[in-house]
């Protein structure tokens, strides 16, 4: 088959929607499909674009000047739409349109797909009302939000309008927010969510085409690799891996609260923390470890090899996001090699087995330190919670999920 991958979020830019693409376009050409990613960027060189294309990689128009935090934005979707269709006539001759994120190119892939008659499926990622309120001031979040949902109108039709309410869209910008999410979703033939407790917001809120929940998966060679249960001796130092980004929305201050607290409240100082991850709040958390004199080294943006050795050796994996991650590709990394998990969001149970990860009771700094803290005094629950995950780490196999997402292009190709 013949698919072609639009997103908003790809291209200069590391996190789960980048992780997710890469796994599964390798897995997809893997088999004998041609697969190619069409993505806002910021300007590259002509050389540098002539290799990404010798990978079907290929950056739209994108703004040159404006973008959102750290992620490029592309042009008007009409403008894409065109570019397109002139620099890539090919796409009239695809089987798919494979959307994720809902911008400007986004947008532009879904459209392009209506008027050539091409079935079109949408991955709806995350939590677009909990990443505005964090990444906007309090006060331009409903200026911005009204801004975002009017420019989404334009491009595709909002048939389905969400009120304020006292569920998710308690705000006049989270209802905004979940306006544009819902109308995008209905734009296309088929929608993808990677957690069942995602899928059942989007229906909640509007959503009427069929919606399908797809666990995320890795390569099959972090699956089957030979590795040991975790093991943490009584006293030893507590090795704890931070591997998302360094931004409001994942709480990495309110985490380093909660180790503040650990040492000075509890007095336990065993413990030492590999933050890896770029972001706007890095210099923040930095700052933050060394006025509190925190176990704490940044390493910012590195390659996943590195990640993936210190991941091997740490005891604990942490995701401290609340009410945003629908997936949380990080609790699956860790996963593939027995690293147990710490969390604070109860949807992210969905995501791991049983048993095998720590839910702190809350998410304030203060109940995170009372689970980290109680962590530290049983010692033995790490290896329980490794041998459980170890068990269960063939499920995270990419294959899986590639089969079923052949099946969802086959049967709209009939």
């Amino acid at each position: 088959m013949k698919i072609a991958m639009f997103s908003d979020c790809y291209l200069d830019l590391v996190g789960g929607i980048v992780s997710t693409m890469n796994i599964e376009k390798a897995e997809l050409e893997k088999r004998g499909h041609t697969v190619e990613i069409f993505s806002s960027a910021y300007p590259h060189s002509k050389k540098e674009i002539a290799e990404m294309a010798k990978n079907n990689i290929f950056p739209v128009p994108s703004c040159k000047l404006f973008f959102r935090g750290a992620t490029p934005v592309s042009r008007r979707p009409i403008i894409i739409e065109k570019w397109l269709l002139k620099n890539h006539p090919e796409l009239k001759d695809f089987d798919i349109f494979y959307v994720h994120y809902e911008s400007g190119c986004s947008i532009a892939g879904l459209r392009l797909a209506k008027k050539l008659n091409i079935p079109s499926v949408q991955v709806m990622h995350g939590r677009e009302d909990m990443g505005e309120e964090k990444l906007i001031p309090k006060g331009f979040r409903t200026f911005v939000a009204r801004s975002l949902n009017l420019f989404h109108s334009w491009y595709l039709p909002h048939n389905v309008t969400v009120h304020r309410d006292n569920y998710l869209a308690d705000t006049t910008a989270k209802a905004k927010m979940w306006t544009m999410m819902v109308n995008h979703a209905n734009y296309a033939d088929v929608v993808i969510t990677p957690s069942e407790h995602f899928k059942n917001k989007l229906i909640h809120y509007g959503v009427k085409k069929k919606v399908i929940a797809l666990h995320h998966g890795i390569a099959e060679s972090k699956t089957t690799i030979k590795v040991s249960p975790k093991e943490l001796k009584e006293g030893e130092v507590v090795n704890i891996i931070w591997h998302s980004r360094i931004t409001g929305e994942k709480r990495p201050l309110e985490f380093l609260e909660a180790l503040n607290i650990l040492q000075n409240q509890y007095g336990k100082k065993n413990y030492f923390l590999n933050a890896y991850g770029p972001g706007p709040d890095l210099e923040k958390a930095k700052l933050y470890a060394k006025i509190h004199k925190l176990n704490v080294k940044f390493f910012g943006a590195r390659p996943f090899d590195d990640v993936w050795e210190t991941i091997q050796k740490s005891h604990l994996d942490v995701l401290v996001s609340y009410n945003f991650d629908t997936f949380g590709m990080t609790l699956i990394e860790a996963e593939a090699a027995g690293l147990p998990s710490f969390f604070v969001d109860k949807d992210m149970e969905e995501i791991l087995p049983k048993d095998s990860y720590v839910l702190a009771e809350g998410p304030s700094p203060a109940e995170m330190a009372k689970a980290l803290n109680d962590l530290i005094e049983h010692p033995e629950r790490i290896k329980k919670m490794s041998e459980i995950l170890l068990k269960n780490r063939g499920t995270l196999n990419i294959n899986n999920k590639i089969d079923a997402l052949e099946k969802i292009f086959k049967e709209l190709k009939k």
